[in-house]
Order: C-alpha cells, then sequence, then structure tokens
C-alpha cells in the first residue's frame, strides 16, 4: 500500500509539474507597418510561434515607422517595454542599452549564427554582446518604372550605369505632370553621398556634416529638386519623405525611386507598372550603397525573456525567412533563404537579381549614431528648407549638425 501511494504522489506531483511547465504565457510583440500587406505577414509570423509552441501566444502591437522610434523610448521610460522588440540596425545603437544580451541563450541552444549573413549579424553586437537576431538586410537600390522607360525611349538602368545615365533619363522623364525622380533623406541622400566618396561621419564615428565633401553631396542632391526640376519638392510634415517618395513612385508620378528590397511587397501591390531594380548610379566613388537591416531582440526588463527567446528562433527560422522573403517583405538574413526572394518576391520585377548581386559586392555597412533617431528627423524638418529654396544646403547641414549635438 506504501508502495502504491508512492506512485500515485509521484504520478501527481508530474502531472502537476507539466501543468504548471505548460502554463500559456502571452508575449507582447511591438513592431512598426506600414500597409496591411505587412501587417499581414507579421501576424502569420506570430502565428508560427504558436504553431510551434501552443503554449506561448503572441500579441502583434504595431504603429507607422516614424511613430515607433518616439514611442519606444516612451515605453522604455515608464517600464512598459514589450517582451520582443524589433530593431532596426540604423537606429539600435540608441537602443542597445534596454536589450538582454542573447549569447548565452544562443550557446546553449547550439544557435546557428553561421547562418545569417555576417555584416547584419554583427550590426546587432554592442560591447562582444548579440542583442537582436536578424530577419532581413540589404542594400538600397534603385527601383525604375518600367513602362515609363521604354515608353519614352530611354535606356533602361542596369550595372554600371552612371550618374550622368541617370541624370540624362531623369530629364528625358520629367515630362506630362510627372518626374524623371524623387528624393527623400536621410537614408537615400546617404547611399547618394557615399557614392559620391563623401562620409557623414568622422574617423571616431561622430556625426560630421561639415565637411567638403557631404557639403559638395547635399548641394549635388539637393539641385535634383531646386535647379534641375527633376524631382518633385515634398514640404516638412509628419510623413516620412521616404513613404512620400514611396508613393509617387507606386502613384506612377515619378520614374526612379531608391529604397531597400524589404520594399518589394508594398511596391508590386500597389504599382500598376512593370517595376524595375538596378543598381545605384555610379559616381565618384563608384556605385556604393549602404546596407541595412533589421532583427528582433529580448526587453532587458521582460518578464518571459525564456518564451520570448523560442519566440524569436521561431520568427527567424528557415521557415520564417522564406515566408517573408517568398512575400517580399525581407531580403532575408539567413543566406540560405533568400533564394526565396529572387524565385517568387522578384518574379516580374526586371533586373532583380543582377540588381542585388551587384550591389552587395560593393556596399557598405549603414553605420549610425547612438542619436541616429534623432538626426534622421532633424533631415526630414529641416533638408525640405534647402529643396524649396528657403535655405542653402549648407546652412541646412549646419543646423542639422548643431541640433544634433545639443
Amino acid at each position: 500500500m506504501r508502495k502504491i501511494r508512492g506512485l500515485i504522489a509521484a504520478a501527481l506531483f508530474a502531472l502537476v509539474s507539466h501543468a504548471a511547465a505548460a502554463e500559456p504565457v502571452k508575449l507582447t510583440w511591438y513592431m512598426w507597418s506600414s500597409s496591411e500587406a505587412e501587417v499581414t505577414a507579421w501576424k502569420h509570423i506570430a502565428g508560427l510561434v504558436t504553431e510551434k509552441y501552443p503554449d506561448i501566444s503572441v500579441e502583434f502591437q504595431t504603429t507607422a515607422f516614424l511613430d515607433y522610434w518616439t514611442k519606444l523610448p516612451a515605453l522604455a521610460a515608464s517600464n512598459r517595454m514589450p517582451d520582443i522588440v524589433s530593431l532596426q540596425s540604423l537606429r539600435f545603437p540608441g537602443f542597445a542599452g534596454l536589450m538582454e544580451p542573447l549569447e548565452g541563450r544562443m550557446t546553449a541552444d547550439k544557435f546557428d549564427t553561421a547562418a545569417f549573413a555576417p555584416s547584419i549579424m554583427s550590426s546587432f553586437m554592442r560591447d562582444g554582446h548579440q542583442l537582436a537576431i536578424p530577419y532581413d538586410f540589404g542594400p538600397l537600390l534603385l527601383y525604375y518604372n518600367h513602362d515609363m522607360f521604354t515608353k519614352a525611349g530611354v535606356a533602361l538602368p542596369k550595372p554600371g550605369w552612371t550618374a550622368a545615365d541617370y541624370n540624362a533619363a531623369a530629364k528625358a522623364l520629367t515630362k506630362d505632370g510627372n518626374f524623371g525622380a524623387v528624393v527623400s533623406t536621410p537614408d537615400a541622400f546617404m547611399a547618394f553621398a557615399t557614392s559620391e566618396g563623401a562620409s557623414y561621419l568622422d574617423a571616431s564615428g561622430k556625426l560630421d556634416l561639415s565637411n567638403a565633401g557631404i557639403k559638395k553631396a547635399f548641394r549635388d542632391y539637393v539641385a535634383l529638386v531646386a535647379t534641375d526640376k527633376v524631382a518633385p519638392l515634398f514640404p516638412a510634415s509628419g510623413t516620412l519623405s521616404s513613404t512620400v517618395a514611396n508613393g509617387r513612385f507606386t502613384s506612377g508620378g515619378a520614374a526612379m525611386y531608391v529604397d531597400g528590397p524589404w520594399q518589394v511587397i508594398n511596391i508590386k501591390k500597389k504599382a500598376a507598372f512593370t517595376v524595375g531594380l538596378a543598381p545605384l548610379p555610379a559616381r565618384d566613388a563608384g556605385s556604393v550603397s549602404i546596407s541595412a537591416g533589421s532583427g528582433f531582440g529580448i526587453a532587458a526588463s521582460g518578464k518571459h525573456k525564456e518564451e520570448a527567446w523560442k519566440a524569436i528562433q521561431v520568427m527567424t527560422s528557415p521557415d520564417a525567412e522564406r515566408y517573408l522573403a517568398e512575400n517580399g517583405r525581407a531580403f532575408a538574413a539567413r543566406s540560405d533563404a533568400q533564394k526565396y526572394w529572387f524565385d517568387t518576391a522578384a518574379t516580374g520585377v526586371v533586373g532583380a537579381a543582377d540588381a542585388i548581386n551587384t550591389s552587395l559586392k560593393t556596399a557598405k555597412p549603414y553605420v549610425t549614431t547612438p542619436n541616429w533617431a534623432m538626426i534622421a528627423t532633424l533631415f526630414e524638418q529641416y533638408a525640405p528648407l534647402a529643396f524649396g529654396g528657403s535655405e542653402s544646403p549648407d546652412k541646412v547641414l549646419e543646423t542639422i549638425q548643431q541640433l544634433a549635438a545639443q
């Protein structure tokens, strides 16, 4: 009888322990989105977590990209950080102190870091700690309206295209109420400047908008709007200039536009024309794009770190990466999943494979400062003054430099 009681007690203990282990956990995940297509994609990724771990659900919370970077610090200040934090490599330095180091869990679970592109994996490291796992990366590329080019008889953008080719095409296609190009800041401008051989950082990695190279590059960029008038003027507003540029391009009002491969999901759904992709036009330093990406980390203040780590492994798994790549939301950080972007997402996009492969050979990591979110906002506020002619390009850069240092 004593033996039977012991067996019953052990069985009850096991059942209680299993029930405790399977206690449902709801994780919060904060992410930016710019379209319903993106929201659908991210909800699918959240669903993959529960599919693998039925006791873990992921509450997807989202907002516009610009709002995300103002709300995240507010959440941190009020101790309401989500369990899973989405991070962009450009703005990551400013939030690194809020994140949980992952290398211990990575070692314990034999997480295969070699499966990811080294450049973007290292972009989420600080002081020897891996603070996020990337899901995408890629160089900025030149999107173009294939139909506008062919109708006008203008040579299509392609690898080896030069700044002179770009300028000639922009002028030829600026007619009938449409523009040959569209500009945005700061990312597209920084890619423009890098191809000109200019640097926006000094040797110590601090913002430097006072050097002669970056000043010349900005004057040249502003000239596309103010002097050559091949790109439309956009006012300072609460909307990102890149979003305005995307809208102008996808509506058929501009022939050329610069953005990353992650925009394919939105552009293919919105554009009623054949889309083409090419590397950035070669300038003084050649065709030198800048490469960036995004990933997921665990809030250091989070209460469900083990479950969040399980979720992130699923969210950056081969299945998740394949889904995001096929749908055009990511040029996958996992090297093995990049083929799905080429095979599915980029289907019908002229020159996509050549554009990516050529650009990756010369692209430089988009290195930023801890206050890059502020710098980006300052560009959005003050660059339109230069485009509109109310301030000189040099004065605008001087203002941004001064305000960023405060």
